[in-house]
């Protein structure tokens, strides 16, 4: 049996995504499975993090469903078997951060996640409990990263994210929105407070973020994660139908969600994005974006006016 044939035998193997009838496409059984995922640098402690990671919001919200928990566990697997690590949740998502914990605790790798959760409530005592909270429901003792959620109180939650830095409860902290108009206020924050870790919107569709955000991030050395890759599904409604370029295959683009996730890794200053899904296939396909070239500054612009011009 030929190398290729092993891989997609491997792959098949590894996704076990038959019990629940989840069909996989000519794409996921072409690629090529590399040992590790591509990685960039957390400026603050030098570490690297996988750069395609797993947002919460709505997907993991599922309360106590037997078949939804299943085929998130399934996401959970698929994820860390292509080499995902960043999952990132909040108190706002309903019940996704217990569903995060439940689920991680019940597998032998959850101990390889990267787990990044939100404070979002007024007032320091309440911000406390929330935390602790957030702790006891993704089952952690540390926290990888803890987020001020669309800077709700910021002030406040910063003298506490700052203090349980220092004790050890988390590992970094960070800021977090998701509107084009809070860019100005996220660099104000990063300007006076120099957190760890931003996120915020920003896609082929929307690149706001390129006018100032970036600059501030580079000077302060800030980690950034990247919300709404495909601005809110819009990206996906404006390619419907439509076949991906044939140049695409030079960045190894095997789909559209592969082409807007490559675009946004192309900023060198992308630590990780964080597209949400619930399904098996999605995620596999999301993670393979972490493989590959990526594409330079010409082709960057390339790719952009291809999905501005459609």
């Amino acid at each position: 049996m030929t190398e290729q044939n092993n891989k997609r035998r491997d792959i098949i193997k590894l996704m076990g995504l038959t019990g629940l009838g989840i069909a996989l496409s000519p794409l996921h059984l072409s690629f090529s499975l590399k040992e590790t995922m591509f990685q960039r640098k957390i400026p603050v402690s030098g570490k690297l993090l996988p750069a395609i990671g797993l947002g919460t919001w709505q997907s993991f919200d599922v309360g106590n469903s037997v078949s939804e928990r299943q085929r998130l566990t399934i996401v959970l697997k698929e994820m860390h078997k292509f080499g995902g690590a960043v999952i990132d949740s909040s108190p706002m998502y309903g019940s996704s951060e217990a569903v995060v914990g439940d689920l991680t605790h019940n597998t032998d790798f959850g101990k390889d996640f990267f787990y990044a959760t939100k404070v979002w409530t007024s007032g320091k005592e309440a911000g406390t409990k929330q935390m602790e909270n957030s702790f006891r429901l993704i089952k952690r003792e540390q926290m990888d990263l803890m987020q001020i959620h669309n800077l709700v109180d910021w002030k406040v939650h910063v003298k506490t994210l700052k203090d349980w830095k220092v004790q050890g409860k988390i590992k970094y902290w960070g800021i977090t929105h998701y509107t084009d108009a809070s860019h100005s206020s996220l660099e104000k924050v990063i300007q006076a407070e120099k957190p760890d870790f931003v996120q915020f919107n920003y896609s082929i569709n929307d690149r706001h973020a390129e006018n100032s955000l970036f600059e501030t991030i580079r000077k302060y050395e800030t980690a950034v994660l990247i919300n709404r890759p495909f601005d809110g599904g819009y990206l996906f409604r404006k390619v419907k139908n439509k076949n991906l370029p044939a140049w695409a295959a030079d960045y190894g683009i095997k789909s559209w969600g592969q082409f807007f996730l490559k675009f946004i890794l192309s900023n060198e200053l992308v630590t990780c994005v964080i597209p949400g899904t619930s399904k098996p296939k999605h995620v596999i396909d999301n993670m393979m974006a972490g493989y590959g070239e990526l594409p330079d500054a010409k082709a960057k612009e390339k790719m952009y006016d291809h999905i501005k011009n459609l």
